[in-house]
This record gives structure tokens, sequence and C-alpha cells, in this order.
């Protein structure tokens, strides 16, 4: 799980609970919910505020977890870094959701407009 990573990652870089949710900007009973696994679905922002406290890249947490989301596994680095890059220039969930949507009726536009 991906909040057993966390949890490894941050005893091993020698932070408390607290510490890190401090340092995140996170709630920290939020964070706890997450390591203890009764939260299994952290938001894409979430884990970047927690690998950039950890020092770490996004990618690690995603890349080393059974995370059950399969396009995480699929990922590759390029997608990573533009998501990280999206989320530290405010892009949240919403946008990007509305931003796939008005592609994918664009496509279908292009496929009636072809025919």
């Amino acid at each position: 799980m991906i909040g057993k990573k966390i949890q490894q990652i941050r005893e091993e870089k020698g932070l408390s609970i607290s510490e890190l949710a401090k340092k995140a900007n996170v709630s920290k009973s939020y964070l706890s919910e997450i390591e203890r696994g009764l939260q299994t679905n952290p938001s894409l922002q979430f884990l970047n505020k927690i690998s950039l406290s950890l020092d770490i890249h996004l990618e690690t947490l995603l890349n080393h977890t059974s995370y059950e989301n399969k396009f995480a596994k699929d990922l590759n680095h390029e997608w990573l870094l533009l998501i990280s890059q999206a989320i530290e220039d405010g892009l949240e969930k919403k946008d990007f959701q509305r931003y796939a949507e008005y592609q994918s009726f664009l496509k279908k536009q292009d496929k009636l407009d072809s025919h």
C-alpha cells in the first residue's frame, strides 16, 4: 500500500508523522489515515506534497507501491514530470478532468466531421 511506503520512507528519514505533516502542509490526521490504510486513494496533489517534503520523486511513491490505479502503474517518467509540474503550477484534478473531457469532445467532433 502507498501508505506503508510513505511511512517507511518517513521513518527512514527520521521524521515523525507530525513533522512530515507540518513540512508538507497536510493534515496530520489524514496522513495518519493514509499510513494506516484507512484512506487508500490520496490525490496526486497530496502525494506530490509528501514526495517533495520527503525529498523524493513522485514516481518513487507511485512505482514502488501496490497502488491500485492501473494508470499509475503505466505512467512513465515524462507523464509524472508533467503531472508534477501541473500540480506545482496550481492545476487541480477538476481542471485536468475538464481538459480531458474537452479533448474527448474535440476528438469526437473530428470523427464526425471526417465522415
